[in-house]
């Protein structure tokens, strides 16, 4: 059993000089999201939303990896 929810994942490849790839989940019972760049799924931004605000997430290694991997069998 998966310990997250993917519920959107958007390719932004309309720039002129990166893609990103944005990713909106749930982990427990908490909505996050991860943007990576497209080319090498490295990091660029990640966040979670609480009580109408966003703040920087702190999401463990495995998680990271794990979504990674679901992000490279959709794209």
């Amino acid at each position: 059993m998966k310990l997250y929810d993917i519920n959107h994942l958007i390719i932004d490849d309309d720039f002129a000089s990166e893609e990103y790839v944005t990713v909106d989940f749930t982990h427990n019972h908490k909505e996050y999201s991860i943007t990576f760049k497209k080319a090498d799924l490295e990091i660029m931004n990640s966040w979670v939303f609480q009580d109408g605000t966003s703040l920087p997430a702190d999401l463990s290694v495995d998680l990271i990896e794990s979504i990674r991997e679901d992000v490279k069998k959709k794209i």
